[in-house]
């Protein structure tokens, strides 16, 4: 069986260097097969969550950069550098593993230079957590950000963004008794919430399909349509079903579309967990479908293709593999697909339109920009009574002066935050 810091050191490597998303690789046979699976885990991301402070403190003592054809040393240096400060691993436990890794990989050369570093950090781990201010993003990140939100904001976004995220389930019936029951507590949405930890299969309800995995921000975005119930209803790009489910359970007739066969099957396993009527699916392109059917829907809900850099808190590989050109790319795609979407809606109809990303450019100036081009569409303002069921109130600055949502980090913090979503409630008028 493969060391586990060699698959460690492999998987970062993976990630940073193919831009690769940390969940995808957890799939494959040499992570499945590992019984140390908690341990990568936290290691890995504790790794990603403090990269730019653990090469900051690399680089100050390093007397040269490893070069590429060292990069698993490289690699390993990180990781080392990760359980010495943060992990509380014995110091000799962290340099004999990774000293010994590195001379097999590379050389006994560069295993010595790996040691005199991580010798250094060892002895100088109380100065360095002590200068440790907390910097999450990379530069290229945070320019990113800068783009759209004050400082403040930014602060406050990267702060939100330096704990693991919690574990958010909806509830088909009685979201207070699960929340008891659970051991959670319970979001005005009606959103349970729970500490990320164990495997969900065992959590009670979950073979009885009393509930499903979604995010907070995420669930909003079904609960916007007005008056699902008997209404036929697009969800498009619906994969994995999270809002297929919310739209099924509250009685509506739903076309679920999505590219992935793979992504489809897995909808359908998840509808049949939770015992709701299976809904009519569609493996097809979006783009695709819209410019050749002749069918007309009640409501569209396009959870729209995006960066996924609104849900950096879960995976924070994000701000270092994502760039401008990514959300660039994407808005493009958003763009195309909803030039498509008015000719499946009926006049009356609605059009929610979400994405899981912070830029803006996918989600506030898209919008603007697609109603400037189209004025057969108003938007429906969306405010916290919409959404807030249960005892307590969604803050007021998850709402634009526009009437969109727009949730962040560090919304909802004193439970634990939330992910970054965008969405946009529109009705086409004629």
């Amino acid at each position: 069986m493969n060391d586990p810091r060699r698959l460690a050191v492999e998987t970062l490597q993976n990630i940073l260097e193919n831009k690769r998303f940390f969940n995808e690789i957890k799939k494959e046979e040499a992570f499945t097969a590992q019984k140390e699976q908690a341990f990568l885990n936290m290691l890995i991301l504790t790794a990603l969550r403090r990269l730019v402070f653990l090469q900051k403190v690399i680089s100050a003592f390093a007397a040269k950069k490893l070069p590429d054809k060292h990069a698993f040393a490289r690699y390993a240096l990180i990781l080392a550098a990760a359980e010495i400060l943060f992990l509380e691993t014995p110091d000799y436990a962290v340099l004999n593993s990774y000293v010994s890794l590195v001379k097999k990989q590379n050389d006994k050369y560069v295993a010595g230079f790996v040691n005199a570093v991580l010798r250094k950090i060892a002895m100088a781990k109380d100065e360095l957590l002590s200068a440790d201010n907390g910097i999450f993003f990379p530069e290229s990140f945070r320019k990113l950000l800068q783009k759209d939100y004050s400082r403040e904001q930014v602060s406050l976004i990267e702060t939100a963004t330096a704990n693991e995220a919690p574990l958010d389930l909806t509830v088909k019936n009685n979201p207070e008794i699960w929340a008891e029951k659970l051991g959670g507590i319970l979001l005005p949405n009606g959103s349970v919430r729970l500490e990320n930890t164990g495997k969900i299969e065992k959590l009670s309800g979950y073979k009885e399909g009393c509930w499903w995995v979604q995010d907070f921000s995420a669930s909003l975005a079904a609960m916007a349509l007005t008056e699902p119930q008997n209404k036929n209803i697009l969800d498009l790009c619906a994969a994995p079903g999270g809002k297929t489910a919310q739209l099924l359970a509250a009685g509506a007739q739903v076309i679920s579309l999505d590219i992935s066969e793979d992504r489809l099957k897995t909808l359908s396993e998840n509808i049949r967990r939770l015992q709701l009527p299976q809904p009519r699916i569609i493996c097809a392109d979006a783009l695709s479908y819209l410019e050749n059917t002749a069918e007309i829907y009640d409501a569209v809900l396009l959870d729209a293709p995006c960066s996924a850099t609104g849900t950096l808190r879960r995976h924070p590989e994000i701000v270092h593999i994502k760039k401008a050109a990514d959300i660039q790319k994407m808005a493009a795609l958003q763009k195309q697909i909803l030039e498509k979407i008015s000719k499946v809606i009926k006049t009356g109809g609605e059009l929610v339109y979400c994405t899981c990303s912070i830029a803006k450019s996918e989600g506030e100036r898209q919008i603007a920009a697609f109603l400037q081009q189209h004025a057969e569409f108003r938007i429906i303002p969306l405010s916290p009574d919409d959404f807030s069921l249960y005892p307590g109130q969604l803050p007021d600055d998850m709402f634009t002066p526009q009437g969109f949502v727009r949730t962040l980090p560090y919304h909802l913090s004193a439970q634990g935050g939330a992910d970054s979503f965008f969405i946009a409630k529109l009705q086409k008028v004629k």
